[in-house]
């Protein structure tokens, strides 16, 4: 990748940020007088700079695979939690769906667009800690969204491709000709990166300057700080098998009671609510998220506009009477037959034009912790604990309680419980079912029924679980070699 032309990208990226997302970034004078030389010695700059790369996510949908916001669309198909409209004719999801990748097929991916994400993230990392222009307050805080975005984005690169290049600087001759790096190091500096962003993000969530925090119960959740930070920490050492981490980053961010809380069903998806960690806005005026616009399939059925909808897999899944089934699913009767749909975002678009958004994409939240901290409690052998924590999601859902039902469960039993409860509570969110099934090693046990009739009776293969690099990453780079299998 061209490193002038990626330097011109994310200067553009700077001025979308500054136009499109006030509530992100709030700046006053030219967009002209933004250049590589003082983009990180200008508060606002800098600022829209950052900025960028949640604008950039916001603009994935869930259909496209490019952002890793389109994880909740792809990552689903992946797995087995939707199903694909053979009518709506998108050669590239039908790949995805029918767990059929090649290299020579891909055009644009994950890994194409992380990695030019990633750029700009080092360049900002490096045009930060050489700034001398910068608020103080607002320097630290930047360097801590910016390595929290590399842990970020590496988290996800590491479960979809394993193995992969450890990029930390902008240093074409290095980056060009650079080897996978095994995954458990690409690990070790994930939780680096994490544990900087811990020191560094603030303890509430800014405003668009960079400097000022909201007051309690206003606050627009959509800049990451030191909680997110944390619940990210947690997940990441859940996936590393480090139960015990895993727990105390989990239980840190659930006991900031003034922050966070479990919402009802209802609220868990509405901008800023109190079970929201990290949110995505909606960077178009009068549409909601990018989510509603892909899942509500309208009356006429399937499209290629509304190209997915829910498995029988997932929905055989719920227990009866759960309320998750009536609050986040969704169906339609087109040409004699139903579709469910995921009805998680409700609303594809603001009635009157230009009205303010209802509805953000939400990418971590408080429901997830639980579930992490009940299976790494689980794991340790505290299963009183992690009853308690999995009864949270069960009472929320309408869920007759493990404590009352089974209070003797054995661990290994326990542990199957819980990743069902997180498989019902986080379906089509960022591709948690498709990541859990390789963290668990239950990938091949699932997919070898589930792909055999989503491609026409073709076989699962297990390097299938990973994604393959396309032929023009390869031919860029003489070292990077395929994933395995491919």
């Amino acid at each position: 990748m061209n490193c002038k032309i990626i330097s011109t990208l994310a200067l553009i990226a700077v001025a979308i940020a500054l136009n499109s997302c006030k509530k992100l970034v709030e700046v006053d004078g030219p967009i002209t007088s933004v250049n590589s030389d003082n983009i990180y010695n200008n508060d606002a700059t800098a600022v829209g700079a950052i900025t960028s790369l949640y604008v950039n996510l916001s603009n994935g949908t869930p259909v496209n695979p490019q952002e890793l916001s389109s994880l909740s669309g792809i990552g689903s198909l992946s797995a087995d939690e939707l199903d694909y409209y053979s009518g709506a004719g998108n050669s590239a999801l039908a790949v995805y769906y029918q767990n059929s990748l090649t290299s020579l097929y891909i055009n644009s991916d994950f890994w194409g667009t992380t990695y030019k994400r990633l750029y700009v993230i080092n360049a900002a990392l490096e045009g930060l800690e050489s700034s001398s222009g910068l608020t103080p307050a607002v320097k630290q805080h930047l360097m801590g969204e910016v390595y929290f975005m590399r842990a970020f984005y590496y988290f996800y690169l590491v479960n979809l491709y394993g193995d992969v290049p450890l990029v930390l600087s902008t240093d074409y001759k290095i980056n060009a000709v650079i080897n996978r790096t095994a995954k458990a190091k690409v690990y070790d500096q994930i939780v680096a990166d994490l544990q900087v962003a811990q020191g560094l993000l603030s303890n509430g969530y800014l405003k668009g300057d960079g400097i000022t925090e909201y007051s309690l119960g206003s606050e627009e959740r959509v800049r990451p700080n030191k909680w997110a930070a944390t619940a990210m920490l947690a997940r990441t050492y859940l996936f590393m098998g480090r139960w015990a981490d895993a727990d105390a980053a989990a239980t840190a961010v659930l006991s900031n009671h003034m922050f966070f809380q479990l919402e009802i069903l209802e609220n868990v998806f509405l901008k800023n609510n109190h079970e929201a960690i990290w949110q995505l806005q909606p960077t178009a005026n009068g549409f909601n998220s990018a989510e509603a616009q892909t899942f509500v399939i309208p009356d006429e059925g399937p499209s290629s506009f509304n190209p997915v909808y829910l498995s029988n897999e997932l929905l055989k899944d719920f227990e009866t009477g759960d309320r998750r089934k009536v609050s986040w699913v969704g169906n339609v009767n087109a040409n004699a037959t139903i579709y469910y749909y995921p009805y998680k975002y409700k609303v594809k678009q603001s009635s009157i034009t230009n009205a303010p958004v209802t509805e953000y994409s939400t990418i971590m939240r408080l429901g997830e912790l639980y579930l992490i901290r009940s299976e790494s409690r689980a794991r340790l052998g505290d299963l009183a604990n992690a009853i308690y924590d999995v009864d949270q999601i069960r009472s929320r859902a309408g869920l007759p309680l493990v404590k009352d039902i089974n209070p003797n469960i054995n661990q290994e039993d326990l542990i199957t419980l819980i990743l069902k409860e997180k498989r019902i509570e986080l379906f089509t969110e960022w591709g948690h079912r498709w990541l859990d099934l390789k963290r668990t090693g239950k990938v091949d046990e699932v997919m070898t029924k589930v792909t055999p009739k989503k491609s026409n009776g073709e076989a699962w293969k297990s390097y299938q679980q990973y994604y393959p690099i396309s032929t023009y990453e390869l031919q860029s780079n003489p070292n990077l070699t395929q994933t395995p299998g491919f």
